[in-house]
């Protein structure tokens, strides 16, 4: 019975493989074309195979019994093509909060611990907006004592790709001295 519920399984994820490259509405044609089938067919054997084993104890129980009551929020997927078969990236990221929660109570204070989620905000803010963070925090450092107040909104990670690019590369690369701060962009 585990056997059938992995073949039917790995034939949706051989068919996400090849529709990965696609665009979000290539995918969901693609998708109710050949996963709705095979999603169909995966709920109408799991749930008389649940009936038969729901009184045992075991992982097949449990595995089957959370196919059945997560069906809508399993077939989310078929809905959208920007949504993927599996969560693995956000359970990567809620495992890092975990993992990390255990290291960050013993960060010294409430202030060392305002200071380290200012600095979790901002590396995710550069990787959110496709910015290296150490790239980013070193261009920033370097920019910073030259540029005007008024204008710090430019130094945000959503603008500084834009603005790293109006910037003398040369100068951007010395460790020190003058720096010229371009013309703010006409808005």
């Amino acid at each position: 019975m585990s056997r059938e519920a992995l073949v039917r399984i790995s034939r949706l994820f051989e068919n996400e493989e090849k529709f990965r490259s696609l665009s979000p509405e290539a995918r969901k044609q693609l998708r109710d074309e050949r996963s709705r089938p095979l999603v169909e067919a995966f709920f109408a054997w799991a749930k008389p195979e649940y009936e038969k084993v729901k009184h045992a104890r075991g992982l097949l129980r449990s595995a089957l019994g959370y196919a059945v009551r997560q069906e809508a929020a399993l077939t989310r997927f078929l809905e959208d093509g920007r949504l993927s078969l599996e969560n693995n990236a956000s359970e990567r990221e809620l495992r890092r909060v975990a993992v990390g929660r255990k290291a960050w109570m013993f960060v010294g204070s409430d202030d060392h611990a305002q200071a380290a989620a200012n600095l979790f905000s901002l590396i995710a803010s550069c990787k959110l907006h496709g910015l290296d963070p150490e790239g980013y925090l070193r261009d920033v450092l370097r920019v910073l004592p030259h540029w005007p107040q008024d204008r710090y909104l430019e130094l945000a990670p959503l603008f500084f790709a834009a603005t790293r690019a109006r910037l003398d590369p040369v100068e951007l690369g010395r460790e020190l001295g003058a720096l010229t701060v371009p013309l703010p962009l006409s808005s």
